[in-house]
């Protein structure tokens, strides 16, 4: 258990740290605008509305600060090489790169709704001081452009009785950006939910798009000032603590107190998003040159279940096992672009990736290519980007778990290893792979049979049969199936694969094969990959704790999900 501690507390303290700083943020934000004198006469009017909503701003901006960062898969990719000699623990926490980006996000949506909040508490404040005649300090400072006409003594935006909140709210710049903003976040949030992204990924591709508006909406919100507190000149020669008692006696030319006068707050946001704005733009124009490069074809193959694979070349392309790569066909659409694992070795000359059919995007292209007479459809390739399988020969022990196609990261690592092996690489440090594959139906293993069939082979003539591992699970499987596949039981291969390992029916026993795998392995790494559903990944995380030794010498396993 003492690897499985190690990672856990790295992402305790990465995330106690990220939370600290929210907290700090907020609560020195908080007491600065509730104690400070120069906002005292503002603080008359809003109460404590005035710190909530500004501290809350202030968290805002440093969470679209961080936003970003995540989502630059270019940095990650250095970031993930150039650490390659860190600890396993701190270089793991580049794979929760999208976990982090979504938790980012919804506290920024916490903060959206905290800010909106306090600020309908001020408009209210606002418009009740504007109407009040009972003589308060709060309905005196309410009325001073008029007394003074001066545009640096107006404290209240509601310049008089008749004018409404919801015509200062679409007047100004602070309330139209607001409301653009707000919707813009909305719009983002519910379409990035899970079952929009899995079932409409066109709906959540599009619409996320909007943060290009949320980012110019919150670089401008700041600046009309609505929000305003005292000038330091005025603070110097009418301090509130000295003169607030005294407002009968501002008029008077002869009275030691003036008059307080009152400036904008400087707009913020953009301060904070500068940066990483810059450094996304610059992300961007990168991943944009580098899509624009040939793309050549030079194989295409379709499979059953409606799996299209594509062997592509392209110039400079270099790639590790494990990667994937972002696919765009133009004549489906220019802006849409999908994230795909490459199922080629970094050994062949090509590079190559397998398709299914799972949304509208996805068939139009399997149709474009299945049409003979038409020319070939022209693909643009951004990447390759990095991911948690590029540890995969870090470990004395691998266990590498597909779910359908999720199977395709895993399929780059066992041809490398077929080249590892027929190359004599004694660089190579794994010295067990355990691979699980899961399918729903029995045309899908067709998909790598080929592969698995010529592993076998290189195992057995290299005398390492005991070096890969594998099995295959049917779970779609009906009483016809199970029943011929019973029949040929005692045939040297597998009546549906042609492999020799028989074909399972239903799902793996992980407590099993867990507890197999730790004693076979006492004093192992053991490395546990799975590209498949959430479900799986809780229960192999559990497991994963659940079966590392207390004794830190003795066996460990760390569980490492591909998430893109």
């Amino acid at each position: 258990m003492g690897n499985w501690v190690v990672n856990y507390w790295f992402s305790v303290l990465f995330l106690a740290t990220w939370l600290g700083l929210n907290v700090f943020l907020f609560v020195h934000a908080f007491l600065s605008y509730e104690k400070a004198d120069k906002y005292f006469y503002t603080r008359e009017i809003l109460g404590s509305a005035l710190a909530w909503a500004r501290a809350s701003a202030r968290c805002l901006n440093f969470n679209s600060m961080l936003i970003l960062l995540p989502v630059c898969r270019n940095l990650l990719s250095f970031l993930r090489g150039t650490c390659s000699f860190c600890r396993h623990a701190l270089r793991k926490q580049l794979d929760h790169n999208l976990a982090f980006h979504k938790l980012v996000a919804y506290m920024i949506c916490l903060h959206t709704a905290i800010h909106i909040i306090a600020h309908l508490f001020n408009f209210e404040h606002y418009s009740r001081s504007r109407w009040a005649t009972d003589g308060s300090l709060a309905s005196i400072l309410s009325t001073l452009s008029q007394q003074e006409r001066d545009e640096d003594s107006w404290i209240n935006p509601i310049q008089s009785p008749n004018m409404t909140v919801e015509y200062v709210t679409f007047t100004s710049i602070a309330g139209v950006t607001g409301v653009i903003i707000t919707i813009a976040l909305v719009l983002i949030v519910t379409s990035a939910m899970e079952f929009i992204r899995r079932s409409y990924f066109e709906v959540f591709w599009y619409t996320h798009h909007i943060f290009i508006i949320y980012f110019i909406g919150l670089g401008i919100h700041g600046i009309g000032g609505i929000v305003r507190g005292q000038t330091e000149e005025s603070l110097n020669e009418s301090h509130p603590h000295r003169c607030a008692e005294f407002l009968e006696q501002w008029d008077d030319h002869d009275s030691h107190c003036k008059h307080p006068r009152f400036e904008g707050l400087p707009a913020e946001s953009w301060k904070w998003i500068l940066a990483p704005g810059i450094l996304y733009i610059f992300e961007r124009i990168l991943r944009f040159y580098r899509s624009k490069q040939k793309v050549v074809i030079t194989k295409v193959v379709m499979h059953p279940s409606k799996v299209l694979e594509l062997q592509m070349s392209k110039h400079g392309f270099i790639m590790e096992v494990g990667q994937y790569i972002f696919v765009n066909c133009p004549s489906i659409s220019y802006l849409e672009w999908h994230p795909f694992t490459l199922t080629s070795a970094p050994e062949e000359d090509f590079f190559s990736i397998h398709i299914r059919a799972v949304g509208d995007w996805t068939e139009n292209l399997i149709r474009a290519f299945e049409q003979q007479h038409s020319p070939i459809p022209r693909i643009e390739v951004d990447g390759p980007f990095g991911t948690v399988s590029e540890d995969v020969f870090q470990y004395e022990v691998a266990v590498l778990v597909g779910a359908g196609i999720g199977v395709t990261p895993f399929a780059s690592i066992l041809k490398s290893i077929w080249y590892k092996f027929r190359h004599a690489d004694h660089n190579l440090k794994t010295q067990t792979i355990y691979f699980f594959w899961i399918c729903r139906e029995t045309g899908a293993f067709a998909w790598f049979s080929d592969l698995l069939a010529s592993l076998e082979h290189e195992m057995e003539e290299l005398g390492k049969v005991d070096f890969l591992n594998y099995r295959l699970f049917l779970t779609g499987w009906d009483t016809n199936i199970a029943g011929h596949a019973a029949l040929n039981f005692d045939k040297a291969t597998d009546i549906l694969t042609g492999l020799k390992q028989k074909t399972s029916f239903g799902r793996p026993m992980w407590d099993n094969e867990f507890s197999t795998i730790a004693n076979a392995h006492p004093k192992s790494v053991v490395g546990v990959f799975l590209c498949g559903p959430q479900t799986l990944a809780k229960s192999l995380s559990k497991r994963c704790h659940q079966y590392s030794s207390l004794d830190p010498r003795k066996v460990q396993f760390y569980f490492n999900k591909e998430d893109f």
